[in-house]
Parts: structure tokens; C-alpha cells; sequence
């Protein structure tokens, strides 16, 4: 259960009360929060720019007595930092050779690794950093004598830890994050996966706004972690506000933010996946194409060594500060709830209607089960259909009752085709596939209770030759409704059975996501009263193939008993397919977000409105996720068209997923026993 263990590395971005031209004192500051951020275990503590002097000194700056200062400061902290864990950066003036500049020290365990300088200096409107310091393209040296030795300095260092695999930090200071090519992309391009900017930003109108949409697309084009610390409280008021603003994002994803306008000292923590930054570079060949046209500027960055002290397995860090969503493939926010939804209906819709007018046909067949999949094909279906201005009538829905179909999903089925206004039609097959089990002299044909995969297989399959032999009488197409969830465990039957169609919206929707947009389709007001209430009985009911009868108990036959909880291998689904984890890292992710940790605050919903799973529980349907997953690839390899829906990928051969069908789910299982 160790952070380090697993990946992740925690940072932290720090904002002490600053006191104007008192160096002193903010070094004081400074080592509180630098001993804080590494009690929490973070390996890199962040601080703002110019934070042992204020950014808002001015001509103070320029200054001996201040210049002196701060030069103790730093001495005081680099010494304070002896026997500490963390990568600590702090703002400071430095005078090198005969110029001023606004650096950043990169201090390491009663050392300073290197000295960034500023390269960008904003000049314009209330900004006049040209007046006080020189840019780092005009140093005359690499080098800077501090405390008897020769420090790196430079825009050009690279902070490249041993230790923790995929950490290696590149610094810059405010300007120079927001210009058109910030030097942090070619780090990025160098190979460095944490970007700091210490910035001495002072906040005005729509900034905070623009703030964030900076520092989250720079963190996805560079794939990266961006670290943005702005300075606050203590600042000089004269002429302008500060409001401590500081962001951690990493690839895209806003991970945490400060307060604004904290009068107190403040630090904000997470923790980055280095291993999801390292699988998004090694599958974005683009990026790699980029990386060799600049090989030559590239391997002009220098780059610094160091080791963290990291013990695997030694720390007791056990909770991720970062949030780990239970359902990775539905929507999570409810600003956007709306929009994300109608999105996947709308890809949904599309992809159907461009394959109905491919094939020049105007009717679809579909089986309608009364349970989740079929009825979420139906609504796409229906919808399709009203935006091509065909009859709904032209949907020809059979419901097919088999040996196990109970009264209340046939009773589902009929009230869903009719108050849905397509053709329904009810089609027992039990003749056709007690025919079928007398030519197979199965058991069952002589009277005995033999419910085995042929029994279930017969109905399933008897089902889908049926829908094809009407796609053909009615010169239609027979639409598909099983699910991505389904197609990973193998949980469909092959062939002539319900993994086969001319076409299958459902194709990468997950069984989670099923359920989601139905629950939002209820509420969205689109359908009669009648026809959300039945939609609300198939959310509750259980999910059954209804192939094998009632047990003496009068339980049905429930598929998440058989192969497990839909909500875990989901979540497996996502981390094993779209970051490539290790299973050990996904069985720790399903911890953290299914186990009974307290993760308050970056845990949004109460403990009570969710299962919980320990530690066993998780491994045991890890361990069946994987081995179902690996032997049912032959099942993918033949899986019908269907529109890609989200960014956690689908399963088709032809589009994410391309895998040999004879492969061996062994060194998965082998790394998550730890053999």
C-alpha cells in the first residue's frame, strides 16, 4: 500500500506569509513548510518566485543588504534541508558575474543541485523585470559559486532522480510559462515529467480562470505534471493584489488547487502518476517523431543526477492525495453531465445512421430482453430513427422468451416496445431449442435437469439465428446490444450467438456506463411517464442472462455472482487497457477507490452510498478479470463494427485493441502474486 511503491510521486506547492525585504524571516517560513511537505512524504516542495525577498521589492532588490540576505536565507534553508527527503525550490536574486538575476535554487539534502535563471522577462504594463535583472541567455557562465562550490546554472538543467523511476524535474519562473514556447517544452521533450513555475503572478479580473486553463493545457501537451505556485499574502499592495494561487495538473487533469486570498500560510499536496505519464509518451509515437527532429538541441540539456533515499516498501504512506474515480468511464462532474451524456447518445446515433445509409436498408431488427443492454440499443435506436425522419414502427424489437425468462422481464419487454412505439413482437423460442437439445441427445431432452453451458448456449444462440433470418426476411439489420464490459470477460456467446451482429452501438460502452445513461435518461424528461418507470425497474433489477432456471430458493440466475461485480472489472478494464498498469497498481488504485480508507477530502462521496471492497475481494476478481480477459480474445477478434465512444478505449481489432487470441494471462497473475 506505498505510494513510491506504486508510481506515484507526492509534490507540494507551497505559499508562507511573505514579509517585504525581510529574507530572514521568510527563510523561516520557508523551512516550516519545507519541513512539513516532507513529513507528508512529498518529494518536492515548490515555493513562489522570489519567495526569500517578495517579488514585489523593486528597486529594493538591487540593494547589498537585501542581496546579502537573501544569500543567508538560502544558506539557512539548504542547511535546514539536511536529512530531509524532498526536492525543494525556492525564489531568490542572485548576483552571477556582473548581473542580476531572478533564479530558482533547487536545493537536495544540505546541498544546491543547480540555479535556474529567469529566461523570459516581462516588461509591459505593470511588469518591469528588465529594469532589475538579466535574462539567462545573457549569462556569461554555466556555473555559480555557492557556499565553496561550483553550482550548475542555467535554464538548461534537468533534475533527474535515480531512484524514483520516470521523476525528473524541470524548473522555470512565471514569464517565462507563458510565452508561446515555454522552455519547459523542450525539457518536456528531453524526457523531464515535472514542471515547476514559480511565478510572482499578481492576480486581476478572469486571471484565476486563465491561470488554470494554462497550467492544464501545458500539462497536456507536454505530458506532464505542472506545478504552479503564484506568490501571495504579504505582497506589496501599492498598486496591486496577490492571491497565493497554486495548481498541480498533470496530462489534462486539474489534481488540486489552493485557496485564493488566504491571509495565512498555505501548501497544497498530490500525488502524480509517473507511471500513467511514462505509458501516454511511450504511445504517442507523434511526440517520439518530435523528439528526434530536436534530437541535436535536445541533448544540450544537462542533466543532474540525485537519489531521493526512497526504501521500497518502507514508507507508510498509504493514501493517495489525488482522486481515484470508482467508475473511470462515466462522466464524473454535473456541470457537464448533460453534455457528456448526450454526447455518447449523439456518437451512438451517428454511428447507426451511417451505417443504415451505407447499406441503403431502413429497418433494424433488435432482441429486446427487458434487461440493461438491449434496452439501452432500443433508446439509440429509436432516437436514430427520429432523427432520420423514419418510422419508429420500422424497428421490428422480438422479444424471445427462453426456458429461464421470468414474468416481470417479459412483462418489461412488451411495456417498453409498446410505449416506444416500434414493432414488437413476442417469439418463444423454447421449441426450436428443445429441437435443438434433442438433436444434441443433451440431457435435458430426456427429462433430466442438466443446466450446462450447451443448455444456455442453445438459447442464446437459437435467439441470434433467429434475429438474422428476420434481418433477411425483412431486408434489415440486426442490432447488436452487447456491451465492451461483456466483450472483455468473454461474458457473450460466439458465433451464431449474442456476441454477433451486423452492427453493435454498445460495442464499447461498459456495463457502468450502461447504467449510468439510463439512469440519466429517466431523468432527462425525453420519455413517457410510462416508459421511465420501466426504465426504472430494469436499473433495479439484477443482471441475469435468464438462461438457466430459478434455484429451489427461487434466485435467479445473477451473471455478477458468476464472474463478479460489473463496478470492479470495469474499473480494471480502464488501467489494464488505457495506461497498460501493472495488475499490482490496479489492485492498489481498486483499493483506494473501493476500500474502506479514508480518503476525505479528495473522497467526494459518503462511504455509504457505495460498495466496499477489501484488499482479498479485489485480488480474487483481479485474478478472474485477467485470466477471462486473455482467454476470450478470439470472441474480439471477430467483433462486429460499433462507434468508438470514450477515451478509456473500446475492444475492436481494428481500433484500440489489437492482441493474438492464444495469449497467456501468466505474467499478469504471476505480478500480482508478486512471483
Amino acid at each position: 500500500m506505498s505510494v513510491h511503491d506504486h508510481g506515484f510521486a507526492r509534490v507540494t506547492g507551497a505559499i508562507p506569509v511573505v514579509r517585504i525585504a525581510d529574507p530572514k524571516a521568510n527563510a523561516e517560513a520557508t523551512v516550516e513548510s519545507m519541513r512539513q511537505g516532507a513529513a507528508e512524504g512529498s518529494l518536492l516542495v515548490v515555493f513562489p518566485e522570489m519567495g526569500l525577498c517578495g517579488y514585489s521589492i523593486d528597486d529594493l532588490v538591487q540593494q547589498d543588504a537585501i542581496l546579502d540576505g537573501c544569500r543567508d536565507a538560502l544558506k539557512s534553508i539548504v542547511d535546514a534541508s539536511a536529512g530531509l527527503m524532498p526536492l525543494v525550490v525556492v525564489g531568490l536574486p542572485l548576483v552571477v558575474g556582473d548581473g542580476l538575476y531572478n533564479c530558482a535554487a533547487v536545493i537536495r539534502d544540505g546541498a544546491v543541485l543547480g540555479v535556474v535563471p529567469k529566461s523570459y522577462l516581462a516588461n509591459y504594463r505593470e511588469f518591469y523585470d528588465k529594469r532589475y535583472y538579466s535574462a539567462a541567455r545573457d549569462a556569461p557562465q554555466d556555473t555559480v559559486r555557492l557556499f565553496g562550490s561550483d553550482v550548475p546554472f542555467g535554464a538548461d538543467l534537468l533534475f533527474d532522480a535515480e531512484d524514483v523511476p520516470g521523476f525528473c524535474l524541470h524548473v522555470e519562473i512565471c514569464e517565462d510559462g507563458w510565452v508561446p514556447i515555454p522552455p519547459s517544452v523542450w525539457a518536456s521533450l528531453a524526457g523531464a515529467t515535472v514542471l515547476a513555475n514559480l511565478s510572482g503572478s499578481p492576480v486581476t479580473v478572469g486571471k484565476e480562470s486563465y491561470r488554470k486553463l494554462l497550467s492544464t493545457s501545458h500539462s497536456a501537451r507536454c505530458i506532464a505534471a505542472h506545478l504552479y505556485v503564484a506568490a501571495g499574502f504579504g505582497e506589496s499592495t501599492t498598486d496591486l493584489a496577490w492571491d497565493g494561487d497554486a495548481l498541480i495538473t498533470e496530462n489534462g487533469t486539474l489534481l488540486t488547487r489552493s485557496k485564493q486570498f488566504e491571509m495565512g500560510a498555505q501548501s497544497i499536496s498530490a500525488d502524480i502518476d509517473l507511471d500513467r505519464l511514462r505509458q501516454e509518451r511511450m504511445r504517442m509515437t507523434s511526440v517520439r517523431d518530435q523528439v528526434g527532429d530536436h534530437a541535436e538541441d535536445l541533448k544540450r540539456l544537462r542533466r543532474i543526477g540525485f537519489s531521493f533515499g526512497v526504501q521500497p516498501g518502507t514508507d507508510d504512506v498509504e493514501v493517495l492525495r489525488r482522486a481515484i474515480a470508482r467508475f473511470p468511464f462515466v462522466p464524473s462532474g454535473t456541470s457537464d453531465l448533460d453534455e457528456r451524456c448526450r454526447e455518447v447518445g449523439n456518437i451512438q446515433v451517428q454511428g447507426l445512421a451511417a451505417r443504415l445509409r451505407a447499406t441503403g436498408l431502413e429497418k433494424v431488427v433488435i432482441g429486446v430482453s427487458g434487461g440493461l443492454d438491449s434496452t439501452l440499443a432500443l433508446l439509440v435506436a429509436v432516437d436514430t430513427f427520429d432523427r432520420l425522419d423514419l418510422p419508429r414502427t420500422n424497428i421490428l424489437a422480438y422479444t424471445m422468451p427462453g426456458f429461464a425468462t421470468g414474468g416481470a422481464t417479459l412483462r418489461r419487454a412488451h411495456t417498453l416496445m409498446d410505449s416506444l412505439g416500434v414493432s414488437g413482437t413476442e417469439l418463444d423460442i423454447r421449441p426450436s431449442c428443445e429441437q435443438m437439445l434433442a438433436d444434441l441427445d443433451h440431457p435435458y431432452s430426456r427429462g433430466e435437469k442438466v443446466f450446462d453451458v450447451t443448455f444456455e448456449n442453445v438459447q442464446a444462440g437459437e435467439r441470434t439465428s433467429h434475429l438474422f433470418r428476420l434481418a433477411n426476411h425483412h431486408g434489415a439489420i440486426v442490432l447488436g446490444t452487447g456491451d465492451l464490459s461483456e466483450l472483455a470477460l468473454g461474458w457473450c456467446t460466439y458465433g451464431v450467438g449474442d456476441q454477433m451482429s451486423h452492427y453493435n452501438v454498445n460495442g464499447s460502452v461498459p456495463k457502468t456506463l450502461v447504467r449510468h445513461l439510463i439512469r440519466w435518461m429517466i431523468t432527462s424528461g425525453e420519455f413517457s411517464d410510462e416508459t421511465s418507470a420501466v426504465l426504472a425497474e430494469i436499473l433495479a433489477d439484477v443482471i441475469s442472462p435468464e438462461l438457466v432456471p430459478p434455484g429451489e430458493d427461487g434466485a435467479i440466475q445473477s451473471t455478477e455472482d458468476t464472474v463478479g461485480p460489473y463496478e470492479l472489472h470495469d474499473f480494471f478494464l480502464y488501467y489494464l487497457t488505457r495506461f497498460g498498469y501493472r495488475p499490482s497498481k490496479v489492485a492498489y488504485l481498486a483499493r483506494q477507490a473501493w476500500g474502506d480508507l479514508d480518503r476525505t477530502p479528495w473522497d467526494t462521496e459518503p462511504l455509504d452510498d457505495r460498495n466496499v471492497y477489501d484488499a482479498a475481494t479485489i485480488d480474487k476478481w483481479l485474478t478472474v478479470f485477467c485470466q477471462r480477459f486473455m482467454a476470450n480474445q478470439f470472441k474480439r477478434t471477430a467483433m462486429p463494427n460499433g462507434p468508438k465512444i470514450g477515451s478509456g478505449g473500446s475492444l475492436s481489432p481494428r481500433g484500440d485493441w489489437r492482441s493474438p487470441s492464444d495469449a497467456s494471462a501468466r505474467a499478469w497473475l504471476q505480478e500480482l502474486r508478486g512471483e
